[in-house]
């Protein structure tokens, strides 16, 4: 399974797309959220998800996958089995991510960064920074889904590099891309009608009331 549309019929199956008023995990605000967990909780479907995506990134050789917690922990698991490599996540420690229960890097190691879903990039960054910091080698950056075209307000502002499929130079590979807006909090059309906002997310789940 490597086309879109079989994507797409994962999270249409399993209602992943929900439609609302969100906060996402980048801070931004949608009237849309995927639901990734709804699809990976089936585990023929993570499979099928994850051995795309895998084939993605072979090419870069990879020695083993990062993923940021949670929501890349179950698809970076699924991807590093197809590869036949370590698969290990980072987790926030006082708002910054880190590697804990004994996970380590070595120098030198090619590493793939792998998440469920990539809206602004931010996640995919601090993981590669904690790679930098081990002195390992980020090769490529993975996601089923890329929604980075419609980051705010439904204009695409990467900067050219982001456009070639790179996040900070490092190559970026993802099984489908949406154009699905989110926008600033200050010029949220659905904060200005008062709708109310919820954070599915796990960076928010603790806080949600």
């Amino acid at each position: 399974m490597t086309e879109a549309n079989d994507v797409r019929r994962h999270f249409e199956e399993t209602g992943a797309l929900l439609t609302g008023h969100f906060k996402l995990s980048s801070g931004l605000h949608s009237d849309r959220y995927l639901q990734c967990a709804r699809v990976l909780m089936w585990p023929a479907r993570a499979g099928a998800l994850g051995a795309a995506l895998a084939a993605r990134l072979a090419p870069f050789s990879p020695v083993a996958v990062v993923s940021p917690a949670m929501g890349g922990v179950i698809i970076g698991q699924e991807v590093g089995r197809v590869l036949s490599v370590r698969a290990i996540f980072t987790e926030r420690v006082d708002g910054t991510f880190s590697l804990r229960r004994g996970f380590s890097l070595e120098a030198g190691e090619r590493i793939a960064v792998v998440e469920d879903v990539v809206t602004t990039g931010k996640s995919t960054r601090e993981v590669l920074a904690v790679l930098n910091g081990a002195g390992a080698v980020p090769v490529a950056c993975g996601a089923i889904i890329d929604r980075r075209a419609a980051a705010v307000g439904g204009v695409d502002r990467r900067p050219a590099a982001e456009k070639a499929e790179t996040v900070d130079g490092v190559p970026f590979r993802a099984l489908l891309s949406l154009d699905v807006p989110a926008w600033d909090p200050a010029a949220c059309p659905l904060c200005a009608k008062g709708e109310a906002l919820t954070a599915p997310g796990s960076r928010y789940l603790a806080g949600a009331r």
